[in-house]
């Protein structure tokens, strides 16, 4: 039984790229691409006012921009934190499922005060420029640093961003319920969500219960006033023939470069090219370059290791390889909001900074947790057969422990160089006889010559795993896979290609759990803990398909106004947001 590994298809088309762009070569290209909709993104987030010191939490929500719908086209959306010089601060990668994804970064104190714009967008949503992407102002407030300027500029003419404005809502289809309205510190709170219209309430929702911020500044943009600023942006790309063009990252995420001929400079063309994403749940991935030396690939799978080894699988000169990034948006025009420190916010500062430093100090008491997703197979389905040399007398070579141990599998001599072959399965499988050679992997790392590892000392190997299928993997056939493990698990650190690189790749954020608060009847470590969380309840998604759904929390030690919002969007695509207020005291003051 053959099984075909990952073979790359870009839209069935190649073309000149510079910086992941490509250039649009005909009509009917064009217009295939103009028959693929457009997106736009809505970021819910903790802002807008944010310390060093502190996470700023998000919601991700990617949209058909035709339909209003949860977008089904891109797997990759980004989430990007830019400063007034235009400069990015920070820019997260991020899966998308049906549209939604969450994540968090944490500002660290090499962050200036000032005014920061975040951006969400998806590489699609890139082709239309800044208008298309989501925009919304981040003012971060650095205590630790002696020079405020950023906060402390006076203007002429008032810039249109952060003001305090009345926030736009309706409660006429969910409501938010409590059962009282004032609550004690470290309290039980539940909370119930109502959905008063049925199917039409139905949706995916953010619901956030925050401190109110103690300076007079309005929250970010809500999904109802998304819904009316992000109304008319365009629902197709506002490209011509000739132009260049972000690809979508419609097949996952995408990963792209460049080969060239290190002696005359030349790209290489149709040059067969293997990907390697290592470790224990490794990937393999083919691309083939075009006539200009351009490869692409898509990384569909929640690969563990952020490294890629990128190799010609039968090329035997000299060539340099080239892993590109895409282009940074142009950021000109963009409009920041204006919020001035005054005097009278020392104390305020002073507090919330005592506070997060006193969180960060017993952050490892209550951490979040990374969900691991969904094992990878890297045997694609087949059922390997696996040795584990801690259990038999071991050789020093690679090729000895083949020898010595294996049954089905050895070095042979062929014309290009010694291969390992691994015996096929002719009792289960009706096939023709073949004398292809295995697929090898050292902790997920492709070996394309086989011959270089015969002398692989095997004391570092911890087990050998063989599949007997047959492999098509691009343009050639083979007979089994090897999988080698090293007790270290690390070759993939120091291994060299002769004809490729071993790079470092941005993965995106894994999803988490958030840590939740609890303070039962029973008396535990954390009842001696100072707890001055100001967000004490976070759920980036919540999906209503009933009547109602209920939830509980904790409060903390912070007593005062808090805020809560329910923010998102029903199946149908219409924006709800709904505000309410609850209040805790310290009643042992």
């Amino acid at each position: 039984m053959k099984k075909q590994l990952s073979i790359l298809v870009v839209f069935g088309f190649l073309g000149l790229m510079a910086q992941g762009q490509y250039v649009i070569k005909d009509n009917e290209e064009l217009q295939n691409l103009k028959n693929l909709p457009e997106e736009k993104v809505f970021v819910h987030h903790t802002g807008p006012v944010v310390f060093v010191g502190e996470y700023v939490h998000y919601a991700f929500y990617c949209f058909n921009a035709q339909t209003n719908k949860a977008s089904n086209i891109s797997y990759v959306g980004y989430v990007a934190l830019v400063n007034e010089k235009g400069e990015y601060v920070y820019e997260e990668k991020i899966r998308l499922e049906k549209g939604l994804a969450t994540g968090d970064f944490f500002l660290n104190t090499g962050i200036t005060s000032g005014h920061y714009k975040l951006l969400g967008y998806t590489q699609w949503m890139k082709n239309n420029g800044l208008q298309q992407v989501f925009k919304d102002d981040i003012v971060v407030i650095n205590p630790y640093q002696v020079d405020q300027q950023g906060l402390m500029e006076e203007q002429s003419e008032p810039v249109s961003g952060i003001q305090e404005v009345n926030k736009v809502s309706d409660s006429s289809i969910i409501q938010i319920r409590f059962d009282k309205k004032q609550f004690g510190t470290r309290e039980k709170v539940k909370l119930a969500l109502r959905n008063y219209k049925g199917p039409l309430g139905y949706g995916n929702f953010t619901v956030r219960i925050q401190k109110k911020s103690s300076f007079p500044i309005a929250q970010g943009m809500n999904a109802m006033e998304y819904g009316t600023a992000y109304l008319n942006v365009a629902n197709q790309i506002d490209k011509q023939v000739g132009d260049s063009l972000f690809l979508p990252e419609q097949r996952g995420e995408l990963l792209f470069g460049k080969v060239t001929d290190q002696a005359s400079g030349e790209p290489m063309d149709n040059a067969k090219m293997v990907i390697s994403v290592p470790g224990q749940e490794f990937l393999l991935q083919f691309a083939t370059t075009d006539p200009q030396g351009n490869f692409y690939t898509y990384l569909r799978k929640d690969y563990k290791v952020p490294q890629a080894v990128i190799q010609a699988k039968d090329l035997s000169q000299p060539i340099k390889v080239e892993l590109l990034q895409t282009k940074k948006m142009d950021l000109t025009g963009l409009e920041f909001g204006r919020f001035t420190l005054k005097p009278e916010y020392a104390q305020i500062i002073k507090k919330r900074s005592i506070y997060n430093q006193i969180e960060n100090q017993f952050f490892a008491a209550k951490p979040d947790s990374v969900l691991l997703g969904l094992p990878i197979d890297p045997f694609d389905g087949g059922i390997p057969e696996t040795i584990d040399l801690d259990e038999y007398t071991r050789f020093p070579t690679l090729q000895e422990t083949l020898v010595e141990l294996l049954k089905f599998a050895g070095y042979r001599n062929g014309k290009d160089g010694d291969y390992i072959r691994i015996a096929q399965d002719l009792q289960t499988y009706n096939e023709k006889s073949n004398d292809f050679p295995a697929i090898v992997l050292i902790d997920g790392v492709f070996i394309p010559h086989h011959e270089t590892i015969k002398e692989f000392d095997a004391r570092k190997i911890k087990s050998i795993s063989l599949v007997r299928d047959q492999f098509a993997l691009a343009d050639r056939d083979y007979q089994g896979m090897m999988i080698i493990k090293t007790i270290e698990g690390d070759f993939y650190e120091t291994y060299a290609p002769q004809f490729g690189i071993n790079v470092p790749i941005e993965k995106p954020q894994p999803k988490k759990n958030y840590y939740r608060q609890r303070y039962d009847m029973v008396e535990t470590v954390s009842d001696n803990i100072p707890d001055y969380r100001s967000l004490l309840f976070w759920e980036p998604h919540v999906e209503l398909e009933g009547d109602a759904l209920e939830f509980e929390f904790y409060t903390s030690d912070l007593s005062g106004e808090f805020e809560v919002v329910l923010d998102g969007f029903t199946t149908y695509g219409k924006p709800i947001t709904v505000y309410k207020t609850i209040i805790v005291r310290d009643e042992s003051q």
